[in-house]
């Protein structure tokens, strides 16, 4: 009998995945906090929810006169962020918004590392017949 890690992890990995790829998009804003006309990005964890439930919508462009679908980062929308307070260079980048959401990113990052541990954890001692 073979082990199904897709089924054993569930979407932990995919999870990880999805926070390593936010954590370099608000990285990257960071980064042109001072450069003049750039658009803060995030990605929208929303839109693989929604992806994942089985009762979610699949649109397709049928024709070239349809709205064409938003751009995806590992099935995730890339989003721009809408500032608090818009700086007169047209960046939208704040500083203290990026380093909030990355801190947060940071510890979804660690929880869903804890969860692959734990079940990877969970097949071993089932491996030993503990």
């Amino acid at each position: 009998m073979s082990i199904n890690f897709d089924k054993a992890l569930g979407i932990h990995a995919q999870a990880l995945a999805l926070r390593e790829k936010r954590s370099e998009v608000l990285a990257s804003n960071l980064v042109n906090a001072d450069t003049p006309g750039y658009k803060a990005r995030d990605l929208d964890f929303t839109s693989i929810l929604k992806q994942t439930l089985p009762s979610g919508l699949n649109l397709e462009r049928t024709r070239t006169n349809h709205v064409a679908p938003p751009e995806l980062t590992l099935g995730a929308k890339m989003m721009y962020r809408n500032p608090n307070q818009v700086s007169l260079d047209g960046n939208t980048v704040e500083a203290h918004v990026e380093q909030a959401k990355f801190a947060e990113n940071a510890v979804q990052y660690q929880a869903s590392l804890n969860f692959i541990n734990n079940n990877l954890a969970g097949l071993m001692m089932a491996l030993r017949g503990e």
